[in-house]
This record gives C-alpha cells, sequence and structure tokens, in this order.
C-alpha cells in the first residue's frame, strides 16, 4: 500500500505538524485540500501543496494566505 502522511509547515515552526496519516486521496477544491484516509471521515485543510516526497509517502502543505 503507499498511503502517505501530510505534513503541514507554517512560517517560523522549525518542524512541520503532522495532520493527517495513512492519507490515500488528496484533491485540490475551492476551499483548500481535501485529505481522505479508507477509515475517517474526510478533512479540508485551507493549504496548497508545497512538496510531494515519493520516496517517503510525504506530503507537505503550507496554509493558504488569507
Amino acid at each position: 500500500m503507499c498511503q502517505a502522511i501530510v505534513y503541514l509547515a507554517r512560517d517560523g515552526q522549525e518542524k512541520p505538524e503532522e495532520i493527517m496519516r495513512d492519507v490515500i486521496l488528496l484533491e485540490p477544491t475551492e476551499e483548500g485540500v481535501r485529505l481522505s484516509t479508507f477509515f475517517e471521515e474526510a478533512q479540508t485543510v485551507r493549504a496548497r501543496l508545497a512538496r510531494i516526497d515519493f520516496l517517503k509517502h510525504t506530503v507537505t502543505l503550507v496554509p493558504e494566505e488569507e
């Protein structure tokens, strides 16, 4: 299986914050980024995609500017 861990990187933070594990689907929406897993309800984060590391199965998002 190829689930990913999604992180949110905010300015001033030393290390990105983990916001969801075992993500199977990432969809850009008008509200931000929708994250889905097998067994949890989907979550939408007001952010944009910054980086995907396929080798480490990680996705890094950055908050959308207001």
